[in-house]
C-alpha cells in the first residue's frame, strides 16, 4: 500500500494502459480485505459490487457482468469490480463460473478469504489471479483507526481504556470500531472508561478459525511443542485452543495420539495418562476438564520421547501395501479340524513362552517373503 508497494504500482499501471489484475486477499479477519477492495474501487473509478459467497450465487454476480455492446467490435465496458468475499466458500462449480469472467477481463475479481488459498481456491483460479497476503493489524496500526475514530466520534478515551482496547481487539479492526462503537452507546460519562470497554466487549476476542488455517496451526503449534519438551509452550497453546472454545474432546484425541506417535514405549504410562483425560473430558466437561487435559499435556511434554512405535508401524504398514496378503505360515496357523490338521496347519507350533519376553531362536513368525524383517 504504501510508495513502491504491489497495490500502488498496479494503481499506477492503470494510467499508462494496463489492465488491473484480479486479486485474491488473503488475510486474518478485521484486517481490511473489504476496505482495500472498496478503496481500489474508488481509485479506479469503476462501478463496485460487493457480494458474499455464504449467500450469493454465480447468477446474481453475472446480473452485473457487463456484455459487449457491439458484437461486430467486441467493444466492452469498462469491467467493474466484483468483490467475494468469503470466496473459499464457493465450492468448485462456482469458481469454475467464474474462471470465463476473469480470463477475458469481463470482471476485476477482488476476493477475500481467511484461509490458505492453495486449500480452499481451485488452481485454475488461482493461476489468474495474485493472491495478496494481508497481516494481522498490530497495535501501532489499530492506534491509528482508533484515532480517526475517536476524532468522528468527538469523545476522548482514557489512557488504561485504550490500551485495553487495542490489547483486546487482538488485530481485528472490525472489532476495535464495534467495541469502540457500543462503548460510546452505553457509556455515562464524558470520558470512555476502562468498564466502558469492558461492558462493550463482554469477552476478549480470540481469533480462531475452527477448521481453518489457524486451526491446524495452533494444532501443530501444541503437537511440536509436546514433541520438543516444552511445557511451558504447550500449555500455552493448548490455552489458546481452550479459551477460544476448541472442543476439549479433540484435543483430548490428540493428546493420546501424541503419546503413543512421540513417547510410545520410552513411558507406557503417558498413553494411560492421555486415555484418562479424555475419560474426565467426557466425565466432567468443561471447564472443569481444563486441569486434566492441562496436567496430561504437561506429563506429555516432560515425558522420554521415543518415535520407534512410530516409524515400525509405519514400515509394517508399508510392506503390507506393497506385498498384499502373504500367507500366513502354516506352523503358526490355527487347527481346529482334523483336515486342516492334516495339512499341516499349527505342525511344528512350540507352545512353550519366553520368560524373558525374548523372541525365540530358530522359529519364525514372518510369511517367507519377509523372513528375518526388523521394524523396531
Amino acid at each position: 500500500m504504501g510508495p513502491g508497494g504491489l497495490i500502488t504500482r498496479l494503481l499506477a499501471s492503470v494510467a499508462t494502459g494496463h489492465r488491473f489484475p484480479s486479486l485474491i486477499f488473503w488475510g486474518p479477519p478485521g484486517c481490511g480485505k473489504t476496505t482495500l477492495a472498496r478503496l481500489i474501487a474508488h481509485s479506479l473509478n469503476r462501478d463496485f459490487y460487493e457480494f458474499s459467497a455464504v449467500n450469493a450465487s454465480v447468477k446474481d454476480i453475472e446480473k452485473v457482468i457487463p456484455h459487449p455492446s457491439n458484437q461486430l467490435t467486441l467493444e466492452t465496458p469498462e469491467a467493474p469490480v466484483v468483490f467475494i468475499d468469503e470466496i473459499h466458500r464457493f465450492n468448485k462449480s462456482q469458481q469454475d463460473a467464474l474462471l470465463p469472467h476473469v480470463e477475458k477481463g469481463s470482471i476485476i475479481l477482488l476476493g477475500a478469504t481467511t484461509e490458505n488459498p492453495s486449500f480452499s481456491v481451485i488452481g485454475a483460479l488461482l493461476s489468474r489471479c495474485r493472491v495478496t497476503v494481508l497481516e494481522r493489524l498490530c497495535e501501532e496500526q489499530l492506534a491509528t483507526i482508533l484515532q480517526a475514530a475517536l476524532e468522528e466520534l468527538g469523545l476522548p478515551l482514557q489512557p488504561e481504556a485504550r490500551g485495553f482496547l487495542l490489547a483486546a481487539s487482538n488485530g481485528d479492526a472490525r472489532v476495535l470500531l464495534n467495541v469502540l462503537d457500543i462503548a460510546s452507546a452505553i457509556t455515562q460519562g464524558n470520558v470512555l472508561t476502562v468498564k466502558d470497554i469492558e461492558h462493550a466487549l463482554q469477552k476478549r476476542q480470540l481469533a480462531f478459525d475452527h477448521g481453518g488455517e489457524e486451526f491446524y496451526n495452533t494444532i501443530s503449534a501444541l503437537h511440536k511443542s509436546v514433541r520438543g519438551s516444552d511445557p511451558n509452550a504447550a500449555l500455552y497453546w493448548l490455552a489458546r485452543m481452550l479459551e477460544a472454545g476448541q472442543d476439549p474432546l479433540y484435543v483430548a484425541r490428540r493428546l493420546i495420539r501424541m503419546a503413543s506417535e512421540d513417547i510410545g514405549l520410552a513411558d507406557p504410562q503417558a498413553l494411560v495418562i492421555a486415555s484418562a483425560a479424555y475419560q474426565a473430558c467426557t466425565t466432567i466437561g468443561l471447564p472443569e476438564c481444563k486441569l486434566a487435559l492441562a496436567q496430561a499435556t504437561v506429563y506429555l511434554a516432560k515425558a522420554p520421547k521415543s518415535n520407534d512405535l512410530y516409524t515400525a508401524y509405519s514400515a509394517a504398514a508399508n510392506d503390507v501395501q506393497e506385498l498384499g496378503n502373504l500367507p500366513v505360515p502354516l506352523h503358526i496357523r490355527n487347527a481346529p479340524t482334523k483336515l486342516m490338521k492334516e495339512l499341516g496347519y499349527g505342525k511344528g507350533y512350540d507352545y512353550s513362552h519366553s520368560a524373558e519376553g525374548k523372541k525365540k531362536e530358530g522359529i519364525e513368525y514372518f510369511p517367507d517373503q519377509l523372513a528375518g524383517r526388523q521394524y523396531l
